[in-house]
């Protein structure tokens, strides 16, 4: 199945920003309830450790993704971890509300492009469930960003462009019609847009069915770094791994030692 780049609501400038919030507020909590990313774990020890680091700058963070779960988890190993959110349409709330959390969350309140990251935000660059978001000539400047930054960075992505994957999104809106109540922050407008006018499992349900096609294969992620400028004195890993019913895939960009 080829790649197909149609649009999704929640990337549109015109779409209204508490829809948007609505939508990664969704995405946060079944990451962070479902613990998706536990495979991933040992791979985002490895590279803090070997690249002496404390710091995960995230970016396009979305509502945060699943990272409250991962930061309980990342401690264990590097108890002084500080992960800071990041977006082009930041979610302030959802930041907020992740600090909350635990208290080495920070957030940059102004729009950061993942394209092109400020000199000032320094360490491991991650991103969860976004790459798909972006074109191939997009993603490749996110990758050759970081390379020409001397930043390690890790992205991963947790549907495929699969007939199951595929069928898992057709039933997101029972997911979001059955999760909304325990969303946080409570918003009433989300309990109005998700039961009364149920137009956010609707956007739910397009978007998730998009994220499935615009997913980068694995084939396609080793295009994207071979077109990379300047990586000899870089390694790269490419994988999938099984997560639960579903999987991850992974591409990490790391400067050799």
């Amino acid at each position: 199945m080829a790649r197909i780049h149609l649009f999704e609501f929640e990337d549109q400038k015109w779409f209204p920003v508490f829809l948007r919030n609505y939508i990664t507020d969704f995405l946060q909590f079944l990451s962070n309830k479902t613990g998706m990313y536990k495979p991933v774990v040992p791979l985002l020890v490895d590279i803090l450790k070997a690249n002496n680091t404390t710091t995960i700058i995230d970016l396009a963070s979305g509502g945060g993704g699943g990272l409250i779960w991962l930061n309980n988890e990342l401690k264990k190993e590097i108890p002084n971890l500080k992960i800071i959110l990041t977006d082009y349409y930041p979610n302030i709330p959802a930041f907020e509300y992740t600090k909350k959390q635990a208290d080495n969350f920070e957030y940059i309140s102004h729009s950061v492009d993942a394209r092109n990251v400020p000199s000032d935000l320094n360490g491991l660059r991650t991103q969860f469930l976004s790459l798909h978001h972006f074109k191939p000539n997009d993603a490749k400047q996110i990758l050759q960003n970081a390379v020409d930054s001397k930043s390690p960075i890790a992205i991963f992505e947790v549907q495929e462009r699969s007939f199951a994957s595929i069928v898992a999104m057709i039933f997101s809106p029972i997911s979001v019609l059955l999760t909304t109540p325990f969303i946080r922050p409570f918003k009433i407008g989300r309990i109005i847009f998700t039961y009364l006018i149920p137009i956010v499992p609707l956007f739910v349900l397009w978007d998730g069915i998009v994220s499935s096609l615009r997913t980068y294969s694995v084939e396609e992620m080793n295009d994207l770094v071979k077109d990379l400028h300047n990586t000899e004195s870089y390694n790269w890993q490419i994988n999938r791994v099984k997560s639960g019913p579903g999987v991850v895939l992974y591409l990490i960009v790391t400067e050799k030692k």
